[in-house]
């Protein structure tokens, strides 16, 4: 069975982070190989060691890129939107030429179930596959479509699966540099935005529920499925959980459901990559 290509686009704060997914990943899919890999610009080689160490325990491949940060300084960037985040679009440029597929996943995630029907999905002639958060209703999409001048759904980019041969023939680094430059001000979620409105007519729909479920938002799926997924219904089915916005799990005030489930994966990561 071919291995997944995983992907991974961090500095070195979001490290305790990637240690609590991988370790999601491990537990939720037993028997899976893995191939992990981690574009950055500067992670320390001890911290790097420390992951390589727990991914052969893992009996996963660890690959880390080393990015030239120059290739991406004219970019806007800001506290909360770092250079990193790019990396996932133009992943096509940075990665081994021999890959025709791989899953980016953000590293505020939890995998609680399989990720292999993800990674067998027919892309169908898309380049990426990612869901839309709608919430109760579809205003968000509304706004955004607005905001940005689309016609399609305003997907997120915490979760994509990209057919690779295609990237590289029809994504552009230098269209996404040019258009992030030259619409700074206006973008709000800046590769998110950008991949909406390049791409967002090559992106197949898959589902949140399953794929790229938002922890905040417990209530509006329980709504929208009538009554059907509630957290037992996602313990069982959902296989991504994103733990989106400001508010995280691993601070001290964390007020959304499935925080506790989140910290549980903390304490195990913490035995699994120190010892």
């Amino acid at each position: 069975m071919q291995p997944i290509n995983i992907l991974v686009t961090l500095d070195e704060n979001y490290m305790p982070q990637l240690s609590v997914m991988l370790t999601s990943l491990y537990i939720n899919n037993p028997g899976e190989k893995f191939n992990i890999y981690l574009i950055h610009r500067g992670i320390s080689k001890n911290r790097l060691s420390g992951t390589e160490k727990t991914m052969e325990k893992f009996g996963y491949g660890f690959f880390p890129i080393l990015v030239d940060e120059k290739y991406f300084q004219d970019i806007p960037t800001g506290r909360l939107y770092p250079q990193e985040m790019y990396y996932r679009l133009c992943a096509q440029k940075l990665l081994p030429e021999d890959l025709d597929k791989i899953i980016y996943l953000d590293p505020d995630l939890l995998i609680i179930n399989p990720l292999r029907p993800l990674w067998d999905m027919d892309m169908g002639g898309n380049i990426f596959a990612a869901a839309a958060h709608t919430g109760k209703t579809d205003i968000s999409n509304s706004v955004n479509k607005l905001r940005l001048g689309t016609a399609t759904k305003y997907y997120n980019s915490g979760v994509l699966l990209i057919n690779l041969p295609m990237a590289r023939r029809e994504v552009n680094p230098e269209e996404i540099f040019r258009f992030a430059k030259t619409h700074s001000r206006e973008l709000i979620l800046p590769d998110q935005d950008i991949l909406n409105v390049l791409y967002g007519n090559k992106i197949l729909e898959i589902n949140d529920f399953i794929w790229n479920y938002d922890a905040r938002n417990y209530s509006s799926y329980l709504l929208r499925s009538g009554g059907t997924a509630d957290a037992d219904w996602v313990m069982r089915n959902t296989a991504i959980l994103h733990f989106c916005g400001k508010s995280k799990p691993w601070k001290d005030v964390y007020r959304h459901r499935f925080g506790l489930l989140y910290k549980h994966y903390m304490q195990i990561a913490l035995r699994l990559f120190t010892n």
